[in-house]
C-alpha cells in the first residue's frame, strides 16, 4: 500500500492494524514453554526439567514423536518366558503354566485393568527412550506365594545423591523421600555413566536442532498465510478529481473508495478472486522464482528433520525419509538399528527374568527361565529358517566328530529351540 497520508490517517498504519494477529503469544516460544512445563527452581536443580522438556517435545513435535514411537515399537516386540532349566517334566509344565499366568497379570493400567506383559513393555521402553530410565516395584500376593504385579514409577520422582557408601537412589513422594536401596525395586537405564547415573535420554542431542526446525516451520506458516504467497502488496491509485469538487469532498470520496477496496481484499477467501477497476494493482512481494524458494525451504527443512532423526540414533528412512535408497542399503541400515534394539532388549529381558525367577522361587519350583523377544518378520522367515537349519547341522557335526560331548550338545540345542 502507498504510505501517503489522506485525511489525517496513514494508510499503512491502518492496514497493519487489520492484518496484525490478535494473539501474539503463539509466536513466543519461551512463553509457551514456560506455561506448559511450569518449571521451578527445584526442577532445574534436580535435573527434572530435562525430562519435562523431553516429554513436551515428544508430545508436541511430530517427528520426535515418530522417532520415539518407532524405537518403542521396535523394542517392544512380541516375546515370552521360556523354561531353560528344570528338574523333570512335571516341574517344567508347572513352571510354564505359572509363567503364562504371570505374563497376564504382571501389569495393570491406570484404571486397574490387568493389561499384561505386552502393555508393560511399551510402558517401560517409552520411559527408557524418552526419559533415559525406567523402573518400578515388584509386589507380592497377600500370602507371599508369588509375584502379583510390577508397578512402574514416574521417572520424574527419581533422584540420585552421593552418600557415604556411594550413589544412593531415592524417590520423591508427597509423604517424603523413599530410599530405593531395597529388594523389591527394579530399574534399568539407557546409556548410564558416572556423570549420568539415571541414564541418558535418546533425545538429549535433539533440543537445539528441534528448536531450529520448529522456528523454520513457524516462519513458513507466517509467511504463507496469504493464499500461499509470502506477502502481497495492493496499490490503489486515487480516482481523478471531479470538476468543481472541493478538497474535503475529494479526500472523503477517495478515502471511502480506499476503505471499500481494503474491505474487499480482506473479505476474499482463498478460492475467490478480487475484482477492481484498473487503478488497483496486486503484486507479490518475494523472490521471482517461487518454485525455487519452495524447493529451498523443503530441502532445508528435510535436512533439519534428518538431523533430528540422526540425533535419536534412528535412520531417517525408518520414518519415511528415505530418498532413493536401494533395498540392500535399507536392509543394511535396518540391521544396524536392530542391533541397537537387541542390546536394549537384553536389559529388559534381564529385568523380566529376575521378576519371573522370583515368582518361580516363591512357588517352590527349582526352575530357571529366560525371556526371549521375537524380532523376526514375515519377509525374513525364509532367511531365518535357513540360518537355524545351518546352526542345527553344525551342532550335529560337532557332536558326531567328537568335538563336544552329549551334555554340551543338549545344552546348546536348548538355546536353538
Amino acid at each position: 500500500m502507498s504510505s501517503s497520508k489522506m485525511g489525517g490517517l496513514t494508510t499503512d498504519v491502518r492496514l497493519a492494524k487489520t492484518i496484525r494477529p490478535k494473539d501474539l503469544s503463539q509466536f513466543r516460544t519461551n512463553e509457551r514453554l514456560a506455561g506448559t512445563l511450569r518449571l521451578s527452581a527445584g526442577d532445574v536443580q534436580s535435573g527434572r526439567y530435562r525430562i519435562q522438556l523431553y516429554r513436551f517435545m515428544t508430545n508436541q513435535i511430530s517427528v520426535i514423536s515418530a522417532c520415539i514411537g518407532t524405537w518403542v515399537r521396535l523394542a517392544a516386540a512380541p516375546g515370552g518366558f521360556r523354561v531353560v532349566a528344570s528338574n523333570g517334566e512335571t516341574q517344567r509344565k508347572a513352571a510354564e503354566l505359572r509363567l503364562e499366568k504371570l505374563a497376564e497379570r504382571i501389569f495393570a493400567n491406570c484404571s486397574g485393568n490387568r493389561v499384561g506383559l505386552a502393555s508393560l513393555l511399551v510402558e517401560l521402553f517409552t520411559s527408557l527412550f524418552r526419559d533415559g530410565v525406567c523402573g518400578g516395584f515388584v509386589t507380592l500376593n497377600r500370602d507371599a506365594s508369588g509375584v502379583d504385579q510390577f508397578v512402574p514409577i514416574d521417572a520424574l520422582t527419581l533422584s540420585c545423591e552421593h552418600g557415604d557408601e556411594g550413589l544412593k537412589l531415592h524417590m520423591e513422594t508427597e509423604s517424603g523421600r523413599v530410599n530405593l536401596d531395597r529388594a523389591d525395586f527394579f530399574y534399568m537405564t539407557l546409556s548410564d555413566s558416572l556423570s549420568d547415573p539415571l541414564g541418558r535420554s535418546i533425545l538429549q542431542p535433539v533440543p537445539l536442532i528441534a528448536g531450529i526446525e520448529q522456528q523454520l516451520v513457524r516462519d513458513m506458516y507466517r509467511s504463507h498465510h496469504n493464499s500461499g504467497y509470502s506477502r502481497i502488496h495492493v496499490k490503489v491509485s486515487p480516482p481523478d478529481r471531479l470538476a468543481g469538487e472541493s478538497d474535503s469532498a475529494y479526500t472523503e470520496r477517495i478515502n471511502r473508495y480506499f476503505d471499500a477496496t481494503v474491505d474487499m481484499i480482506k473479505s476474499c477467501d482463498v478460492d475467490e478472486n478480487p475484482v477492481t477497476w484498473d487503478n488497483v494493482a496486486i503484486e507479490y512481494i518475494g523472490p521471482s522464482e517461487t518454485r525455487s524458494v519452495t524447493n529451498s525451504w523443503f530441502v532445508n527443512h528435510r535436512a533439519v528433520i534428518e538431523d533430528i532423526c540422526a540425533g535419536t540414533n534412528l535412520s531417517p528412512f525408518l520414518l519415511g525419509y528415505s530418498y532413493g535408497a536401494t533395498t540392500t542399503w535399507s536392509g543394511f541400515k535396518f540391521d544396524i538399528v536392530m542391533r541397537q534394539v537387541r542390546s536394549v532388549q537384553a536389559q529388559a529381558a534381564n529385568l523380566l527374568e529376575r521378576i519371573a525367577n522370583v515368582d518361580l522361587a516363591l512357588a517352590g519350583l527349582d526352575v530357571k527361565c529366560r525371556f526371549l523377544f521375537d524380532n523376526s518378520l514375515a519377509y525374513q522367515a525364509s532367511e531365518q529358517t535357513t540360518v537355524e537349519s545351518k546352526r542345527v547341522e553344525n551342532l550335529l557335526k560337532l557332536y558326531q566328530a567328537g568335538l563336544i560331548d552329549e551334555a554340551i550338545a543338549k545344552e546348546r540345542a536348548e538355546h536353538l529351540i
